[in-house]
């Protein structure tokens, strides 16, 4: 047996897991980071990253579509467009490639150590590593689990054959002529509407009374318009209860108890993720936990001394981003620097079409709070660059005090506001206040600018609608 010592040890590398090591290596810490796949992790490798490019593909070949059908209002006609499913997700998987390449880059240029392989804990401090050259033992002062999270499988729709996850999804050579997906949240959302763009038939499955279910009804509202221009077949309140005997078919289940067959190539459940926590060896440590997931505190620690947990492992929200800011704080404390987390907001995004954002408190949720508040909202039909990208469906939101109109929330729903988030989360962060928005200056013309007229409206004095 191998045996390696060092000052801190990071299992799992996605993005919270690498960020803490690249961070740790930076600050002079003596890290040692264990994968047993690419670095990267579920968003990059199988998850954020491969699904935005599916995504882009799907975006670009339908408007190809409308070109050759002379459905599209620019006046561009063409020939019929085709698809070529392989070198679309060959394409996919050279970005993957590349920027799991950087990951390794980087943390070689931090000085840290990989070892690949599968961890397993024997104690707090020690692991063992199943490497493809035998076990190696690994001895740490300070352990951080980021072993991320796994789809959900229900036990009536086991994963294998035609039933699949969004890992599979993203690895289809050939494009399914009929899909159901199980999942109305934004997972299935993105990849149905996805598949929808590049021409399966598409049919969505949700247990609940409507589609994305945490978000309020006023921001899902323009997404249900879309799937429905789209062609695709949305059923709410509807359970699935399994694959035909012919497994060519998903059964399901409306609450009045009437049950219906969906034609299905293929069957994508996208119910949720759950913290990633068997077969790593937890059992040997005594960790507290929050059902699945590892109870930390706002430092991350857990319930052992020289333990922390970051991450999808630590349950919702699990977001690439939370997990990254998790892990940079870890590592500075490791390095001696005081850090704890106090994050107002983490903004969340639904890549549907149009997208969805969220930051912050809701008007619902402010308001659940006790708070007395002010709302502003400003459609992008009133938006001249939402105008000429044909992305007039959605608008921008803002949340307010009504004593001292600092911004509690902003949400948004558009085309592209997704690279508003970071405006968002800024202004609520650095506690702005609904006069800070509206005297900003912001350029013309963009989208960005719903944000101000949004932060107007809310005092009072929008000036263009």
């Amino acid at each position: 047996m191998k045996e390696i010592s060092c000052k801190l040890l990071v299992v799992g590398a996605g993005p919270g897991g690498y960020v803490c090591a690249i961070r740790a290596g930076q600050l002079g810490v003596d890290t040692v980071i264990v994968e047993a796949k690419k670095p990267g992790g579920t968003c990059l490798t199988v998850g954020c990253i491969p699904s935005k490019a599916l995504i882009h593909a799907a975006e670009e070949l339908e408007k190809v579509v409308q070109m050759a059908g002379g459905k599209g209002p620019l006046g561009i006609s063409l020939s019929t467009p085709k698809l070529d499913l392989a070198k679309t997700v060959a394409w996919k998987d050279g970005i993957v490639g590349r920027l799991t390449g950087g990951v390794s880059g980087l943390l070689k240029k931090a000085k840290v150590k990989t070892v690949h392989g599968w961890a397993r804990f024997r104690d707090g401090k020690t692991v063992e590593v199943e490497t493809e050259t035998g076990i190696q033992i690994i001895r740490a002062e300070t352990v951080v689990i980021a072993t991320g999270s796994n789809s959900v499988e229900l036990p009536s729709l086991p994963f294998g054959g035609p039933v699949i996850s969004s890992t599979e999804a993203l690895a289809l050579s050939k494009l399914p002529e009929k899909l159901v997906v199980v999942g109305g949240g934004y997972i299935g959302l993105e990849l149905g509407t996805a598949f929808a763009k590049l021409g399966s038939k598409v049919s969505v499955v949700e247990a609940e009374p409507r589609i994305l279910p945490q978000y309020d009804p006023e921001l899902t509202r323009p997404v249900a318009k879309r799937l429905g221009e789209l062609g695709i077949e949305v059923l709410t309140g509807v359970k699935a209860k399994g694959l035909s005997a012919k497994r060519d078919a998903l059964l399901v289940e409306a609450a009045d108890g009437t049950e219906k067959r969906l034609a299905a190539d293929k069957v994508l459940v996208t119910v949720g993720r759950k913290p990633a926590t068997d077969g790593w060896g937890l059992e040997e440590l005594v960790l507290d936990r929050n059902g699945s997931s590892i109870r930390i505190d706002d430092q991350c620690r857990t319930s052992m001394r020289g333990v922390y947990a970051i991450g999808d492992v630590t349950g919702e929200p699990m977001l690439a981003h939370r997990a990254m800011a998790q892990g940079e704080m870890v590592a500075e404390m490791v390095a001696g620097h005081k850090r704890s987390w106090d994050k107002r907001c983490i903004p969340a995004i639904c890549f549907t079409d149009p997208e969805v954002v969220t930051a912050g408190l809701s008007p619902d949720e402010a308001r659940k709070a006790g708070r007395e508040i002010k709302v502003g909202q400003f459609p992008f039909s009133a938006n001249g660059r939402a105008m000429t990208k044909l992305g007039e469906e959605g608008f921008v939101r803002v949340v307010a005090r009504a004593d001292n109109h600092v911004v509690l929330g902003i949400q948004a729903v558009g085309h592209g506001v997704s690279e508003l988030s970071t405006a968002f989360g800024l202004a609520i962060e650095m506690g702005a206040r609904l006069e800070d928005i509206a005297g900003t200056i912001h350029a013309h013309p963009t989208q960005g600018e719903g944000f101000q007229e949004a932060a107007l409206k809310a005092l009072g004095h929008a000036l263009h609608i």
